[in-house]
């Protein structure tokens, strides 16, 4: 290894150990080894402002803006009542709820982190109050929340997309929908085991003239992903389009037809997307600049040449991918990774035969199942905070839902028709 690749490599690990920030590190980082190597610093620049200069980008802010309003208006309580019609009555029926209505919030928010803050603060108290242990509630909370960073729309994918040099939006948010429900589906399968296991009580029964409201509103709410993941399919706007499209549907359904909040609160809205859009852009820019240097001290040919040396079977190559991201998403955030392990990892997995979006799908449930892990996983800070329970704690409970989730990240792994076989009709 050079000494380039040392300095780059190394400044940033220390830099993540003395707590810097991720994208001030990254940035440190470039500088440090764009000073030794003699090259231009201006050209570090220049590649800075280059990586936001992309259209699919402006998704981002759309996006967020959406999950704002529709959170800021009262969605995750309409959100869990419609699950709970469904579902409610079955033994275990609130825990499940939970899994559903994560399912539904994440084909809204995109973010995992937003469902563990939103349903949690309802649905957690809710499950103690109704005798669920309080490890098992944390546990349930947090493993649904995953989906929600691979049901569509997914910033995540958006963010991938750039660091894979312009991989369709459209095709990943697609690819992304059949993993997202087969874990939700794992997830609740599991849930329901161990609810009848445990004996946890029944959901209580809903009056039946409160079912049509319920049905309506929470469905009003759902229609924000069908105008988007519709729109796209069909080929009528694109996906930037979409999410400003989708943004326009939340302020309406919010503030015309629920009407819970007053318009003043959107100061407060813009204020928090802002907030957001302001971290996430600035970590893609520093991150342009480190993956530009990474190519050209050859680093991706370097690893994939290791990879491979270990050996030349594909299997076992997509194996390694999958355990380093694991083990990556369990000491740092998901959007640095995908930006940082993107321009490294992709050309090892396309060389193993992966196809871009396939790897995409994976690369974001490897993360994704990151946020639920110890010791650093968001997630998993945010429901162990939000339940009062320590983190230790809920990590022994969270033992089978890991289980449940891996087995789904080796199917969606090795089978590639689960992220390409829907992509795949839209061609």
């Amino acid at each position: 290894m050079t000494m380039d690749v040392l300095i780059l490599m190394g400044s940033f690990l220390i830099l993540l150990l003395l707590r810097v920030p991720i994208a001030l590190s990254l940035v440190v980082s470039s500088l440090l080894t764009g000073i030794y190597m003699g090259v231009d610093l201006a050209a570090l620049v220049q590649r800075m402002v280059g990586g936001l200069n992309s259209f699919s980008l402006l998704a981002i802010p759309f996006f967020i803006l959406a999950g704002e309003i529709m959170n800021e208006g009262g969605i995750s309580r309409r959100l869990i009542d419609l699950a709970n019609v469904l579902i409610g009555k079955i033994r275990g029926g609130l825990a499940l709820v939970n899994v559903l209505a994560s399912t539904f919030f994440g084909g809204i928010s995109g973010s995992a982190l937003a469902d563990t803050s939103s349903l949690g603060s309802v649905l957690i108290p809710m499950m103690k109050k109704q005798k669920y242990d309080t490890d098992y509630s944390v546990s349930v909370t947090i493993s649904s929340a995953t989906q929600g960073v691979m049901i569509p729309p997914s910033h995540n994918m958006i963010i991938y997309s750039t660091a894979a040099g312009g991989v369709s939006v459209g095709s990943l948010f697609i690819g992304g929908l059949l993993p997202g429900l087969l874990l939700g589906l794992s997830i609740m399968i599991l849930t329901y085991a161990i609810a009848v296991k445990k004996n946890y009580p029944k959901g209580e029964r809903v009056a039946k003239e409160q079912i049509p409201k319920i049905i309506r509103e929470g469905l009003l709410g759902l229609l924000t992903v069908v105008i988007i993941m519709g729109g796209i399919l069909s080929g009528f706007f694109t996906a930037t389009e979409s999410a400003a499209i989708g943004a326009l549907y939340a302020f309406l359904i919010t503030f015309l037809v629920y009407r819970e909040v007053s318009i003043k609160r959107m100061g407060v809205i813009l204020h928090n997307t802002f907030k957001t859009l302001s971290m996430v852009l600035f970590l893609i820019g520093a991150s342009s600049a480190f993956g530009w240097l990474l190519a050209m001290l050859r680093v991706p040919q370097m690893v994939a040449d290791a990879m491979i040396s270990i050996s030349p079977n594909n299997a076992v190559t997509i194996l390694l991918i999958v355990v380093i991201l694991l083990m990556l998403g369990m000491v740092m955030d998901m959007a640095p990774l995908i930006l940082i392990a993107t321009p490294i990892l992709l050309p090892v997995a396309i060389t193993a035969g992966m196809d871009p979006v396939h790897f995409g799908i994976t690369l974001i449930l490897c993360l994704g199942i990151g946020l639920v892990t110890p010791p650093v996983g968001s997630v998993l800070f945010v429901g162990s905070a939000i339940g009062r329970i320590s983190i230790e704690k809920v990590s022994k409970s969270m033992l089978p839902f890991y289980g449940a989730m891996l087995v789904v990240l080796l199917l969606v792994a090795y089978v590639p028709s689960f992220s390409l076989w829907l992509p795949s009709f839209f061609d």
